[in-house]
């Protein structure tokens, strides 16, 4: 049986389309507000130095991020790279 996480959403973050007459390989635009993100940051990262978001699309066709907490189960054997 699976063990089901409270879902996390990045703060102060925000995902919009392109502007009009953006050129086709601009897919999107994404704002952030620095302070409260860095804080975000700091308090979700992992031992290996990284955080990593999932890119979802809603129900109404919205994109969205949402944090990525998998983690890969340990056999107590060597320590797996990632």
């Amino acid at each position: 049986m699976s063990e089901e996480k409270d879902r996390v959403y990045p703060p102060a973050m925000n995902w919009s389309a392109p502007r009009d007459g953006a050129p086709d390989f601009v897919k999107g635009k994404v704002g952030i507000v620095v302070k409260e993100f860095v804080e975000f940051l700091q308090a979700n990262v992992k031992e290996s130095g990284w955080i990593n978001f999932e890119m979802k699309e809603s129900k109404e066709g919205k994109y969205y991020w949402e944090l990525d907490q998998w983690e890969p189960k340990s056999d107590g054997g060597e320590e797996s790279p990632f």
